[in-house]
């Protein structure tokens, strides 16, 4: 099992949630093809909304994929993304800065944002333990 951060938008993770899919990268296949049946998935969301909306920085999300395979899903409009199919797990959304200094991929780092620059990031055990913690009701 690996543990994985997407990065979207908190209404975009709202609708995965309700749906019980995630989707990264504007639905790009590419990212989703690294993550596996049994993977831990916790979303970060720096805004509120996709383009803007209220600053967030909090993790807001976290799941464990189920599906064997990503699959294309017609939202209408030619928009066409690739999902993988996920259970929630319980969660309420957390602040990532009193994490900052515990997690091994922000510790000590000024530009600790920079790398959810790709949309997905590997993380390690101890940090989906550390973060899954503090998001558990």
């Amino acid at each position: 099992m690996t543990s994985w951060i997407a990065v979207a938008s908190a209404d975009h993770v709202l609708r995965g949630t309700a749906g019980g899919f995630m989707q990264v990268c504007h639905g790009k296949s590419g990212p989703l093809s690294r993550i596996k049946p049994g993977d831990d998935v916790i979303y970060y969301s720096p805004s509120s909304e996709m383009g803007g909306g209220e600053k967030m920085q909090s993790f807001t999300a976290a799941g464990r994929v189920t599906d064997m395979d990503a699959y294309r899903f017609d939202m209408g409009g030619g928009f066409v993304p690739t999902r993988r199919d996920i259970e929630w797990y319980d969660t309420h959304p957390t602040p990532i800065q009193p994490l900052l200094d515990q997690l091994g991929f922000t510790q000590g780092k000024r530009n600790w944002g920079y790398v959810f620059r790709f949309g997905v990031v590997k993380i390690s055990d101890a940090d989906r333990d550390t973060i899954l913690s503090a998001m558990r009701p």
